[in-house]
């Protein structure tokens, strides 16, 4: 079994900053990718960054000059830097990855985390 935690989430007033970690633990063999996600009240939910094993990161636009994601490969933990914050990006963040273990590929979810942008 592999499992994500996730943390970091909470209340920041518009333009503020926070920083969303993932971590992620079990019988993990390699990690192909993780990302963030986010889900708005009444809408789909959306991928907002990704990086691969090997560092290639991939942004939603609505995001782009303003989130960052990294990776600790020794923590097997991802990182979301979330600067500049808008009150339309308040959501439930998901942490995801692609994870090889025993032996097959598996997709993982994490729990959520809850961020709201608001004065």
């Amino acid at each position: 079994q592999v499992q994500l935690v996730e943390s970091g989430g909470g209340l920041v007033q518009p333009g503020g900053s926070l920083r969303l970690s993932c971590a992620a633990s079990g019988s993990i063999f390699s990690i192909n990718a993780m990302g963030w996600y986010r889900q708005a009240p009444g809408k789909q939910r959306e991928l907002v960054a990704a990086i691969t094993s090997g560092g290639t990161t991939n942004y939603a636009d609505s995001v782009k000059g303003r989130f960052a994601i990294s990776k600790d490969n020794a923590k097997n933990t991802v990182y979301l830097q979330m600067n500049s914050l808008k009150p339309e990006d308040t959501a439930v963040y998901y942490c995801n990855a692609d994870v090889w273990s025993n032996g097959r590929y598996l997709e993982v979810w994490g729990q959520g985390t809850l961020v709201t942008v608001s004065s």
